[in-house]
């Protein structure tokens, strides 16, 4: 009699926001980066995708995702399909360990998954995604790897993702092997270490990006003439600089690194011909209230930081809360998203000196805020988007 369970297991998994940009390939097939990256992981009671892996020899067909309500084609995902292969290599080598154990990898495989955020908006969707995709599957299959090892297979799905396998502080290396073994994340420092550390998102557009990141990087690397000396001289001066900021919980230095390397980034991006616009003009009245806020307070208080989109990732350290996201939230009072854990006890300010023409343009330009702060890693979960008969669940 053939076995016909359902196995099920469930991961949420966070977003993290870089503050030492990840930005071109030096091999595409592998996602081996040009240079090091450092991020933040974010909470998961603000940003997180909730995945569940699920195999049955009851399934028919090939292995399939969905993605909040929608189906996803991923037998032609090179990137999906490249994490699926060593995933099953890996359980291979457990089930020939034991011959006891069900043979999983004979079973297609249903993946399904739901985001509590914007999806390509420039929120680092794919990093959580991928993350929570490889955990589950990981924890599907039993796999005894540890984050680090699991970062290899992340990667090669989304580059980020390998970050947001772990929580706190987390660096990626890019690794100089041309097979990519060294091109690992790990955490230098864990939730703990510096809990205080806050982040005020403000999400100016949640529409698709006008060029996605992969095309983007490699028109970058291509034609930018800034390209060369950001990814062999200064990024690997800032890796440096930055992980010294975070173990000396020294903002003003995490603040400075982090929008210097954001400017950087862009400015590489501006470089490329045909040049790449991510920012707009919402997400530079953000630079200018950062700006006004930290020469009122005559010192670093707040730093932001963009990735390939127009929103704007606003640091701070709890202890000023008020005087920046007060500042904010002065402004923002009637855009939603000031709840929660992390927004419902921040103070209001006032305008904090903010020009009027930068205070109109963040009225009209942002739709929602999300206030959060540094999160842990991937979680196991009891509550499965797939039932006991193999059927999606709605949410």
């Amino acid at each position: 009699m053939s076995d016909s369970t359902v196995y099920r297991a469930s991961t949420t998994a966070p977003v993290n926001i870089a503050v030492i940009k990840y930005w071109g390939k030096r091999d595409t097939a592998l996602n081996l980066p040009t240079n090091s990256s450092l991020s933040v992981t974010l909470s998961q009671k603000s940003l997180k995708t909730h995945t569940t892996a699920s195999c049955s020899s009851s399934y028919s067909g090939p292995d399939s995702l969905l993605l909040n309500g929608e189906p996803e084609d991923i037998q032609s995902s090179k990137r999906t399909q490249a994490c699926l292969q060593l995933l099953r290599r890996f359980r291979k080598d457990v089930e020939a360990k034991d011959s006891s154990l069900p043979k999983l990898t004979d079973m297609p495989l249903k993946l399904v998954s739901i985001n509590n955020f914007p999806t390509a908006a420039g929120l680092a969707s794919s990093a959580a995604g991928f993350a929570a995709l490889v955990r589950a599957i990981a924890n599907l299959y039993e796999l005894p790897h540890s984050p680090t090892q699991l970062s290899l297979i992340a990667r090669q799905g989304s580059g980020s993702a390998c970050r947001s396998l772990m929580g706190g502080y987390v660096a990626w290396r890019a690794g100089s092997s041309k097979d990519g073994q060294d091109s690992i994340a790990e955490e230098i420092a864990p939730v703990s270490h510096w809990p205080e550390m806050r982040a005020l998102i403000l999400v100016v557009s949640a529409d698709k990006k006008g060029v996605a990141s992969t095309a983007g990087m490699q028109t970058t690397v291509e034609t930018s003439t800034l390209f060369k000396a950001r990814a062999e001289e200064i990024v690997p001066k800032r890796m440096a600089l930055m992980e010294e900021a975070i173990q000396a919980k020294d903002f003003p230095k995490f603040a400075e690194t982090t929008m210097k390397d954001s400017n950087s980034f862009h400015a590489c991006c501006l470089d490329s011909w045909p040049p790449i616009h991510y920012l707009n003009d919402v997400s530079r009245a953000a630079m200018n209230a950062v700006e006004t806020i930290n020469r009122r307070a005559g010192e670093l208080v707040a730093a932001y930081t963009f990735d390939a989109g127009p929103n704007a990732v606003i640091y701070y350290e709890e202890k000023n809360e008020k005087l920046v996201a007060g500042v904010f939230r002065y402004v923002l009072q009637a855009v939603t998203g000031w709840d929660g854990e992390y927004g419902s006890n921040i103070p209001l300010n006032d305008r904090g000196g903010l020009e009027a023409k930068t205070v109109m343009t963040l009225k009209s330009g942002v739709s929602r805020i999300i206030c959060t702060g540094v999160g842990g890693g991937p979680e196991q979960t009891d509550e499965h988007l797939v039932d006991e008969r193999g059927q999606a669940v709605k949410v």
